[in-house]
């Protein structure tokens, strides 16, 4: 794995996690969104977001080359993509709304478009935790990671399907799940990209 998927490994699931606590704090107050506790939020999302590609890239590598691995890659990174729009979309909405009626009136104009809803709300996003477990699975199959980790992060995805309010667990057993990982040698860059 490369250093950058090493990073990734502990940063991407504690930011999912963060967003899960700032959204749990900014409701406290019954005024979530939009304003600094949905943006602080949803950028901690987006970054756990982000950081998840070169983890998944580096997931890959610990993997024989074959079709089941090119699978769950591109499921993963297809729901990756989907929620990233999707959490992008937020952003520029609540940044663009004065309040939350208007906040939820920009989400409704965009996920009125064509399959949008669909993409990038209902369908899309899922393609992540269900491509995440199962490169997972496959990382455990290859013994790069011990038999319970595909389990844990099978909880761990499961969780938010519950409720949202679950998300800092959620990213806290994410990082369990992967943190073996990180036993993995760096590879320099170029002999990563050559595999």
């Amino acid at each position: 794995m490369t250093s950058t998927a090493r990073f990734a490994v502990i940063a991407a699931p504690l930011a999912m996690a963060g967003y899960g606590v700032a959204r749990l704090i900014g409701r406290l107050d019954d005024s979530y969104g939009p304003g600094f506790d949905w943006q602080l939020a949803h950028f901690l999302g987006l970054a756990g977001l982000l950081l998840f590609v070169p983890l998944v890239l580096g997931m890959r590598q610990l993997v024989a080359a074959g079709p089941a691995r090119e699978v769950a890659v591109a499921v993963t990174l297809a729901g990756l993509a989907a929620s990233i729009v999707q959490f992008g979309a937020d952003i520029v909405q609540a940044f663009l709304a004065a309040d939350r009626a208007e906040l939820r009136s920009l989400q409704s104009d965009f996920s009125g478009l064509p399959g949008v809803q669909a993409a990038v709300y209902d369908f899309g996003p899922l393609f992540f935790y269900l491509g995440i477990v199962a490169l997972a699975a496959l990382v455990a199959q290859a013994g790069r990671l011990p038999w319970w980790s595909p389990a844990l992060l099978l909880a761990a995805v499961l969780l938010p399907a519950v409720t949202l309010d679950l998300m800092p667990l959620s990213g806290l057993l994410m990082l369990v799940a992967l943190l073996p990982l990180r036993r993995e040698p760096v590879r320099p860059r170029a002999a990563a990209v050559a595999a």
